[in-house]
């Protein structure tokens, strides 16, 4: 602990027993730093040097000062005790010319940090640190040349003067940033820094952050060293960093009959193609489906010593029980779609557009799946009821008539309308009919949407949320259906609307021929852009 007291008293230290480090301060030159300020980081640099025990065999101490070049001033093998590192600091004169804190950087890592340089072989674990000081922005780039150099096993810290971009201090220094990156608001508040820095060095440099450690899987700091640690199914080597797998079959008492493979924890038994594992977990008997020409399309499935077909989602056993066919359901489906002043009249005709571009996917007809569609704002109209249209062309024909409302945005009672009225028998909605809504917003409702999305959810109705740019993400889950990622679809904005194409969704929205779909937002995603 460093004790200031009057001047004509002694200055008393305390020093800490550190362990050996090769430690190189980097210091902001440039002209944008007074020179009053200038000796106020030259007194932090002695200060800081109280607690480290500087020596050959010791901690060795490095300096280089830098503006619109790297002017080196002392390397880590010029000095070997505190005193003749004091005095080479107070000699160093200010630059007083650019910022170049990646050409600095990256003479610290190829230059600075070399064994010609005197920093001691990676072999021997001596940590390397860097303290970078600076006041301002760098007139170069300083985020790949500091990645490089912490990967290079630099350990950084990042000392910001005044206004200084908390985001360029983050980029250089290392992780985690509440321990190597300091911002304080003049070089006046410098010295509080001491401190900090004092515990840090004296309780020792955390080994597995310098990255250089090797570790295959895992390190764990210890005060002066590390070790490495596998995951759970792994042992370590004898080079005591990497890992190899447990073999729990090795010892040859697991029984199987056939054949056996390792998992994390144990030895699971397996049988060869055309058997199937009995529920022992050792024995192993004939797969029916593998012997014999079933003629299933879909799939075989074994039942003691005969089998069955089945078929895949959406699909059902047809009269000769081998062959599958479609299992379309009709639906009942509303859209609820907003018409507030945020989404604006050019996006509301690409919102009809994608309306129209999932209606030319579905089966609609008198007795097929049925449409209805209300929009809202502050207020919620109906734009036409279920089975108001039976034929595509009449439904989007009443799409593209539907004016623009442009208004707040109540989705909340948009919500209450479809569950209230939207799917009751006066609107033509039907009886022991699946019951879908599509729920598209752009924004944060203006009221509350849990009550009724969870009233229409228990009644049956299958929800998907769409929203886009500012719709808020709790809102939308509040209103899909579970599980989240089958019913709810997100974009930051109309340019990253294709995002939503990633997601392969089953059920509803294969009927609706997702791909066809995803093919239309994409286009209206090209038209948004130019409007």
């Amino acid at each position: 602990m460093l004790v200031l007291i009057a001047e004509d008293a002694e200055i008393k230290i305390n020093p800490c027993k550190a362990i050996p480090l090769d430690f190189v301060f980097v210091i902001d030159s440039s002209r944008s730093i007074r020179s009053e300020d200038y000796e106020k980081v030259k007194t932090f640099i002695i200060n800081l040097l109280q607690f480290l025990d500087i020596g050959h065999d010791a901690t060795r101490v490095g300096l280089l000062q830098y503006g619109s070049v790297v002017q080196p001033e002392f390397s880590l093998n010029t000095y070997s005790s505190r005193a003749e590192v004091e005095q080479a600091v107070g000699d160093m004169e200010h630059l007083a010319t650019g910022t170049m804190t990646g050409l600095a950087i990256q003479y610290t890592m190829e230059t600075a940090f070399t064994e010609e340089q005197g920093a001691r072989p990676l072999n021997m674990h001596i940590p390397r640190i860097a303290m970078i000081v600076t006041d301002g922005r760098p007139q170069d780039s300083v985020k790949e040349v500091a990645a490089e150099a912490r990967n290079a096993g630099i350990q950084i810290f990042a000392i910001g003067v005044g206004r200084v971009d908390m985001k360029i201090l983050k980029a250089i220094g290392s992780e985690p940033h509440s321990e190597h990156v300091h911002l304080v608001a003049n070089f006046s508040q410098i010295e509080t820094l001491i401190s900090v820095f004092q515990t840090k060095l004296c309780e020792g440099i955390d080994y597995c952050d310098l990255g250089i450690h090797g570790c295959e899987h895992s390190c764990i700091s210890l005060p002066e060293s590390f070790v490495c640690r596998c995951m759970k199914g792994y042992i370590l080597n004898l080079d005591g960093k990497t890992c190899s797998k447990i073999d729990h079959c090795a010892d040859g008492r697991h029984g199987c009959e056939q054949e056996f493979m390792n998992t994390e924890d144990s030895c699971v038994c397996k049988c060869r193609k055309g058997f199937t594992l009995r529920p022992d977990g050792k024995t192993c008997s004939v797969d029916v489906c593998q012997t014999v020409d079933h003629g299933c399309e879909h799939q075989c499935v074994t039942s003691g010593s005969s089998y069955m077909c089945k078929c895949f989602e959406g699909f059902v056993l047809a009269e000769d029980k081998r062959s599958c066919k479609s299992r379309r359901a009709f639906l009942d489906l509303v859209f609820v779609i907003d018409g507030s002043k945020s989404l604006g009249p050019a996006n509301f005709e690409l919102v009809k557009q994608f309306v129209n571009s999932i209606v030319d996917s579905l089966d609609i007809s008198r007795t097929g799946t049925h449409v209805g569609l209300i929009q809202y704002s502050t207020k919620v109209r109906t734009e036409f009821t279920l089975g108001q249209y039976v034929t595509v062309d009449s439904i989007k024909q009443a799409v593209r008539r539907m004016e623009y409302m442009g208004r707040g945005s109540r989705t909340g009672s948009a919500l209450r309308h479809m569950f209230e009225s939207s799917f009751s028998s006066r609107e033509g909605a039907r009886p022991n009919t699946q019951r879908v809504t599509i729920v598209f917003t752009d924004g944060r409702s203006q009221d509350d949407v849990s009550e009724w999305a969870s009233k229409a959810k228990n009644s049956g109705i299958t929800i998907y949320a769409l929203g886009i740019g500012k719709a808020i993400e709790q809102e939308l889950r509040e209103i899909a259906s579970e599980p989240d990622e089958m019913h709810l679809y997100y974009a930051e904005s109309f340019e990253k609307m294709g995002e939503i194409t990633q997601k392969r969704i089953p059920g509803f929205w294969c009927e609706c021929a997702l791909f066809y779909m995803t093919k239309k937002l994409q286009t209206l995603e090209n038209q948004l852009l130019q409007t």
